[in-house]
């Protein structure tokens, strides 16, 4: 499996360094689990709560900030099979969010960041846990046990 991915970073702060094999990692782990293993291309912007907030009140009307917006592709399936990869879309990552999230849930800012983007990828290709209950336990199994590949804890853990 070969994935290409465009990484925006124009907001990085110390605490949180983004490295582009770790994240291609992730992707490969989120797909791989869920039987996808064709070549895949998707982009990643990491910004600030300013952009998150337009983009989440342009795009969902909610007026606030949010850790992760998904944008799937919408090439038609019978365009796939002419090209080189799989475009899965865009995910929008909000730093400060993600920041905050961490410290009110006593999580590590990098695996949280990590739980996020697989959350991003499964939404990507069609996971919604706004749909109901059991699409919400689909998906949060899901990203249970692609985080156990990667060696992380479950992050619907309550935290004390």
């Amino acid at each position: 499996m070969k994935i290409s991915l465009s990484l925006q970073q124009d907001f990085q702060v110390p605490q949180l360094k983004l490295k582009r094999g770790e994240l291609k990692k992730v992707i490969k782990t989120t797909l791989h689990h869920i039987n996808i293993d064709d070549h895949c291309e998707l982009g990643i912007a990491c910004v600030d709560l300013n952009e998150s907030h337009q983009l989440n009140l342009q795009y969902r009307g909610k007026d606030k900030p949010t850790n992760v917006l998904s944008f799937p592709s919408d090439i038609p399936e019978d365009i796939l099979p002419m090209l080189d990869a799989r475009p899965l879309g865009d995910l929008v990552i909000c730093i400060p969010v993600v920041l905050t999230e961490s410290q009110q849930q006593n999580k590590n800012p990098h695996d949280h960041f990590t739980h996020l983007l697989v959350h991003g990828v499964l939404h990507l290709i069609g996971y919604d846990h706004e749909l109901g209950e059991t699409e919400a336990e689909e998906m949060e199994t899901l990203e249970i046990e692609i985080l156990a590949k990667l060696g992380l804890d479950n992050p619907y853990d309550e935290r004390v």
